[in-house]
């Protein structure tokens, strides 16, 4: 039994819209990134909504918590690689710091949500 439909959940929507806006910036990366940075950034990216979405068809709380995890390792995964992006000169300080406000953002709802569960 599907308790959660994942396209109802806010935390999914904020999971997608994060995931639209890395591939806005990864677009712009340098094509030597594109199999490095670029790759991982959209897959860290990638891997939240859909680990949201997946962990819902499950049939117990206990496992969509752990699909929850995962989601939530794959965020602070992208804080880590936004980081790097920055460092070599891809994001500027302000656009560091707007993507690191939706990430923690998207964190503490995840943790929430989880502890709802």
């Amino acid at each position: 039994m599907i308790k959660h439909n994942f396209k109802k959940l806010k935390i999914w929507h904020k999971a997608m819209e994060l995931c639209k806006g890395i591939f806005r910036i990864t677009d712009k990366f340098p094509k030597s990134e594109l199999y490095s940075l670029t790759s991982q950034m959209n897959r860290s990216a990638v891997s939240v909504p859909s680990n949201i979405a997946e962990g819902s068809s499950r049939s117990s709380e206990k496992e969509f918590k752990r699909y929850l995890e995962i989601s939530m390792g794959s965020l602070f995964e992208l804080q880590t690689q936004i980081m790097l992006s920055n460092y070599k000169g891809y994001l500027n300080e302000e656009k560091l710091e707007s993507i690191e406000k939706q990430t923690e953002e998207l964190q503490k709802m995840i943790s929430g949500f989880m502890k709802s569960l």
